[in-house]
């Protein structure tokens, strides 16, 4: 038992950070959402291997925790002091202004939408699998999806959202 988790840690748990920093956009909120999720896939580890699917159950509960804290009131953490500058002097200023703008328009969407696009674009789930992880029908993430990528356009004109995606 604790050797098939072991397998299904390592095999899974960087496409679970990569899906969790996408909903959380922190890197340190993503970690400890994944940690999370994966204690909780542990603990129902028996009932899962039984033929049931453990990354969808880690996806689902990593969303559900997700949630929890959009709900939850929000405390600003401050960090006190200057950061040192960077020694690397190579220029990826555009770069990292196109990750901020998608990070803005992606926490701008409603909670919904945003898993939906995440999952769908950046994790590249179908409908299918999408609406199974979020527990709801193919065509609510066909709605979601739609708007999703409309509030994006609106709010990104600049750059293309994918090459599956028409304008």
């Amino acid at each position: 038992m604790t050797n098939d988790f072991d397998s299904f840690f390592r095999g899974r748990a960087p496409a679970l950070l990569r899906t969790a920093y996408l909903m959380t956009g922190d890197k340190h909120l993503a970690e400890d959402l994944v940690q999370d999720a994966l204690a909780r896939t542990f603990r129902a580890w028996r009932r899962l291997s039984d033929g049931g699917n453990p990354e969808a159950y880690a996806r689902r509960v990593m969303y559900h925790l997700q949630v929890s804290t959009w709900r939850r009131r929000r405390v600003v953490e401050t960090m006190p002091g200057e950061l040192p500058e960077r020694r690397d002097h190579a220029d990826h200023a555009h770069n990292a202004v196109e990750r901020l703008a998608l990070r803005r328009a992606l926490q701008a969407l409603p909670a919904r939408q945003r898993a939906v696009v995440i999952l769908r674009y950046f994790e590249d789930y179908s409908e299918a699998e999408t609406a199974d992880i979020l527990n709801c029908r193919v065509g609510t993430v066909k709605s979601h999806t739609a708007r999703a990528l409309s509030k994006l356009r609106e709010l990104m004109p600049e750059i293309e959202l994918s090459e599956g995606v028409t304008r």
